[in-house]
């Protein structure tokens, strides 16, 4: 099963088919030059005070929870911009999106508990 099964699973009634293509969106955003993959938005999590919010998603834990007013400080506004036109999604529908299914999806790209090293 891939992570876009997982993800879809767990999410439940939070994915309709109008959403089945943020899945796709976030993972772009995450792997996008502006964010940096994991690692980079981990360093901009922490740079934004919420660290221990990102961690737990990568860690092997429970995942904490991310607010809209949290998420909305540490996006990358052009790069959400992007993506969201990429996949035809309105960037207020992602962002809110992204609340619910961003610690599942850096959850799932870490499944060792740690970020991945990027790809040269």
């Amino acid at each position: 099963m891939g992570i876009f099964d997982e993800i879809k699973q767990m999410g439940g009634s939070l994915i309709g088919e109008q959403h089945a293509g943020a899945l796709s969106a976030i993972t772009d955003y995450i792997n996008s030059p502006q964010v940096g993959g994991i690692s980079g938005l981990q360093k901009v999590f922490q740079e934004k005070g919420l660290g221990g919010i990102v961690s737990s998603w990568i860690g092997t834990g429970e995942n904490l929870p991310i607010s809209g007013d949290q998420l909305n400080s540490v996006l990358h506004c052009d790069a959400l911009n992007q993506v969201a036109s990429k996949f035809g999604i309105d960037p207020n529908m992602l962002q809110s999106v992204m609340t619910q299914l961003l610690p599942h999806i850096v959850d799932k790209m870490t499944p060792n508990g740690q970020a991945a090293a990027a790809a040269q």
